[in-house]
């Protein structure tokens, strides 16, 4: 355990940069997802079409060519970076929204129709009817499993440290260069601060699922 002690700094850091790539790709996926599923409902077919075509192609994708797109295809197309975190940022986002928009679809499909047909009846337009009636109501039945994908960006975030960026993954694998003795107690180490993040999601996407079974 000595390892782990020592490089608790080391460790540390790359907890602080797993925890920021992680808060802010899951906030952007979160938004450009429940976009996305918007698109997927809409009367206007080529929303519903790049929609789907977007969800597809990018669920059927390993999510290593959404970082090589990312950190090597955008600046040979001349979009720089000044930090390769930025560059999985925008990986981690695209990747993730994809399967936001799925899991928000089927909150949607979960709303009764007849809810949003009472309210067209009464002269509400498309995008009320879906940001005041049907949005609110999907997105509640859908947080246990949207936490659930958040956990998986957490997990996913490791890809990142195979492209210099030095969060948990990319930290352990240095650690463990430096210390060829002792590899395990270093990826023991690793995956303690990687349940720091997940565990607690875990708990509360139980706790969601819980109360909203019982208001059910």
């Amino acid at each position: 355990m000595d390892v782990i002690i020592e490089n608790l700094p080391a460790y540390w850091d790359g907890f602080l940069r797993t925890l920021f790539l992680s808060v802010v790709s899951g906030i952007i996926a979160l938004i450009f997802g429940t976009l996305l599923a918007a698109a997927r409902v809409s009367p206007i077919a080529a929303l519903r079409g790049f929609s789907m075509t977007y969800v597809e192609i990018v669920r059927n994708t390993p999510l290593t060519i959404a970082f090589f797109f990312a950190a090597v295809v955008l600046p040979r197309l001349g979009v720089t970076f000044q930090q390769f975190e930025i560059a999985a940022i925008i990986a981690l986002s695209a990747y993730t929204s994809a399967f936001i928009a799925e899991a928000v679809r089927s909150g949607v499909n979960s709303v009764p129709v007849g809810q949003a047909e009472a309210a067209r009846s009464i002269g509400m337009k498309f995008s009320q009817v879906l940001s005041l009636i049907i949005l609110p109501q999907a997105l509640r039945t859908v947080i246990p499993p949207m936490i659930n994908i958040l956990i998986a960006l957490v997990k996913n975030s490791s890809v990142a440290g195979a492209f210099y960026v030095l969060e948990l993954f990319g930290t352990g694998r240095q650690l463990a260069n430096a210390n060829g003795d002792a590899v395990l107690l270093v990826l023991v180490g690793v995956a303690i601060f990687y349940l720091l993040i997940t565990v607690p999601l875990g708990y509360v996407a139980n706790l969601v699922e819980r109360k909203v079974a019982i208001s059910r």
